[in-house]
């Protein structure tokens, strides 16, 4: 069942991190350019959990740091089966459009950028994803999480319907 995670302490996850994108932002001001950086993060702990942050700051180091604070304060539950998601999924964010499908076993995960470190944190071994649009890692980021959090498994539908897992695969 995929959702927000609620009274997980963050300690008791073994959660790694992975940069997607770090931003340099330029202030133009009376004395001069001031820069400052954005970095968008993902953490997940290879099992399921995931969550993206967004970190600004005047350095590199700081920003990183933000975005990974960020990212462990919105952790989801993503349902993983056999290394692979359990149906097919499309979502769009801004101008990003991303389609994921379901691969076999030893397929790897076959996604770029900003995709591969969203699958990648949450566990997914096998899968085939596709970004069509705009590749701003930002949207990219924030739209496979969109499709992530829309999957649901089996039990998860049975749970819904109110009727038996034997009944979901029937009919």
């Amino acid at each position: 069942m995929s959702g927000i995670i609620r009274n997980v302490r963050t300690s008791d996850l073994e959660l790694k991190d992975r940069l997607v994108a770090i931003n340099r932002v330029t202030k133009v001001t009376k004395g001069g350019r001031t820069f400052s950086f954005s970095a968008i993060v993902v953490v997940g702990n290879e099992e399921g959990i995931v969550g993206w942050g967004l970190g600004k700051a005047s350095e590199v180091t700081t920003a990183i740091a933000k975005g990974v604070e960020a990212a462990k304060k919105n952790l989801v539950k993503i349902p993983v089966i056999n290394g692979t998601i359990p149906h097919e999924q499309a979502a769009r964010f801004g101008g990003a459009d991303i389609l994921l499908k379901p691969a076999s076993s030893g397929t790897g995960v076959k996604a770029g950028g900003a995709m591969r470190a969203v699958l990648e944190s949450v566990g997914i071994r096998d899968i085939l994803a596709k970004s069509k649009g705009s590749s701003n890692p930002h949207n990219l980021v924030k739209a496979t999480m969109k499709a992530l959090l829309e999957l649901r498994d089996a039990f998860a539908v049975a749970q819904q319907r109110g009727v038996t897992l034997e009944k979901v695969f029937k009919g």
